[in-house]
């Protein structure tokens, strides 16, 4: 189920303003992340925010990581079902969902940094040995 298309396509108008108005009025805590991941300003990486993604809004995407950041408010502690659901919906099409506390981000933004270097870092190795290993026409 993989998809190397997975932010292209049509997304219903509805979904597109959502995420629009996600960019125009992020939370105090995204917008203290996004200032650190955005521009390629955390390990050169290219995130983008409010991304649609196989029906859902992500919080960042990296597409280089396919990686995946979800920042979860309090709002999160009610909706465990769905958020589980949804991480396996978009691991799934081979994209890693990593999940922080708007806490950590508030209290610990280096640890939370940290966590998403070694967790891109990971998933980057992770796709180069699996590259290695397929087998290749010539």
């Amino acid at each position: 189920m993989r998809d190397p298309r997975i932010v292209l396509g049509h997304h219903s108008e509805e979904k597109v303003q959502l995420a629009q108005q996600a960019r125009r009025e992020p939370t105090p805590t995204e917008e203290k992340l996004w200032n650190h991941l955005r521009a390629g300003r955390f390990e050169s990486m290219h995130f983008r925010r409010q991304q649609i993604i196989a029906g859902f809004i992500v919080d960042f995407y990296c597409h280089a990581s396919k990686l995946i950041i979800e920042v979860d408010g309090a709002i999160h502690e009610y909706q465990t079902e769905y958020d589980a659901e949804r991480t396996t919906i978009l691991n799934a099409y081979g994209l890693h969902v990593l999940r922080v506390a708007a806490s950590e981000v508030e209290g610990d933004i280096k640890g939370v940094l940290s966590k998403i270097r070694q967790t891109a870092l990971a998933n980057t190795s992770q796709r180069a040995q699996s590259i290695i290993e397929e087998p290749h026409e010539y």
